[in-house]
């Protein structure tokens, strides 16, 4: 008799499957970690294969969780994206793409930093308006993402 598989949180997040981010229904597997150390599933519905972290701002990231932590704290204190760089060891061009990521995906980010990782809102929101005041380097897409979740910050 096989033991009965564990409670999985994550939704499949192939935009082609029909179970696209349902809760209901799914029927995901754990299969083995990526090279950068984080679970990877699978999907039986559309036979693909997910990093936890796909859809969000750590997709495809080197650096560890709490490496990315420090760095929004820091950033959140400097507002420098240099001071930020001396502090966390990394390259500006790390930080800076770190920031742009962070704009894109605001919405489920805000979420992220507040819930799991333990942020106030207050320092959420000066996040946001940091990396929307350094926005050289952002595209337009990770500017109107930083004002909806800044304005759903300030709303809660």
């Amino acid at each position: 008799m096989a033991r009965p598989r564990g409670l999985i949180k994550v939704v499949c997040q192939n935009d082609s499957c029909s179970h696209f981010r349902k809760d209901k229904d799914k029927d995901i597997i754990k299969r083995g970690k990526s090279k950068s150390r984080h679970q990877r599933f699978f999907c039986f519905h559309c036979n693909t294969y997910f990093v936890e972290t796909k859809g969000t701002p750590l997709y495809k990231r080197k650096l560890k969780e709490n490496k990315i932590k420090s760095i929004c704290k820091d950033f959140v204190e400097t507002g420098s994206i240099r001071a930020t760089e001396r502090k966390a060891h990394v390259h500006r061009d790390t930080v800076m793409n770190l920031m742009d990521s962070l704009g894109e995906h605001a919405l489920e980010m805000s979420n992220y930093l507040v819930h799991d990782l333990g942020l106030k809102t207050y320092e959420v929101d000066e996040l946001f308006a940091v990396v929307k005041k350094n926005r050289k380097g952002l595209s337009k897409k990770s500017i109107i993402s930083l004002d909806k979740a800044r304005l759903l910050l300030q709303h809660a």
